[in-house]
């Protein structure tokens, strides 16, 4: 299979303490003939980082059918201490409980995201308490801030007039769409109070309305065409 869009993302990471110059492309060949793959992060801390199991596959084949993406509907596992993670252009980070990062692997992260890569945060109920400190330690002098709906991340491929749409109710909040801005570029997309990835999952899973799991669906087709070309 064969992408309709042709991306051109390539990380470039200097490893100085190795020595080693590691340039793995984001348009690579997988098994399948699929260009691109997404990757699951796995962290410590005990959040069940697993979560949302049937999310990723159901989001590439949504991207797939709908807009010509070449993503492989096998997601890529990606631990936040190794190097694996520069295989990805896109990481998702999901749970409900705890988030600890060493100072290593929020340096590794860092690394991933200032090289190019995209970190995109579903809160799956919890999470928030525990993953904003870790993502300070990533970007100590970098706040989350709430995007405004018209940011291109709501109108890459479908149009979100009103930003994000509310998938489960957690605290009875508004959904909020924050992002951390390193040097103009949004490098991390945070959904709260939302669950995009819970909204991706096969349909008897939560027995959500269709409408709202194909508006999820919709809004994470938007993000990765917004972060495949910019």
């Amino acid at each position: 299979m064969k992408p309709a869009v042709k991306y051109r993302w390539t990380i470039s990471v200097i490893f100085l303490g190795l020595g080693l110059l590691l340039l793995p492309s984001f348009t690579h060949q997988s098994q399948g003939g699929y260009s691109i793959k997404l990757g699951r992060l796995k962290y410590n801390g005990g959040g069940d980082w697993y979560s949302s199991r049937t999310a990723l596959p159901n989001l590439s084949r949504f991207c797939n059918s709908q807009l010509g993406m070449g993503i492989d509907p096998n997601e890529g596992l990606a631990d936040i201490a190794s190097p694996d993670i520069y295989n990805y252009p896109y990481l998702f980070m999901t749970g409900h409980g705890n988030v600890v990062f060493s100072e290593a692997e929020a340096t590794n992260l860092r690394t991933y995201l200032e090289a190019g890569g995209f970190l995109h945060i579903c809160d799956n109920y919890g999470l928030d308490k525990f993953v904003r400190p870790q993502m300070k330690k990533v970007f100590p002098e970098l706040e989350f801030v709430e995007l405004p709906h018209s940011h291109p991340i709501y109108h890459a491929a479908y149009n979100f007039p009103s930003g994000l749409v509310k998938v489960h109710e957690h605290n009875g909040k508004a959904p909020q769409g924050f992002g951390l801005i390193w040097k103009g570029r949004l490098v991390c997309f945070y959904d709260y109070e939302c669950d995009l990835g819970n909204g991706w999952e096969d349909p008897e899973v939560y027995n959500d309305p269709e409408p709202v799991r194909q508006k999820a669906l919709q809004m994470g087709a938007n993000i990765l065409h917004y972060i495949f070309n910019n």
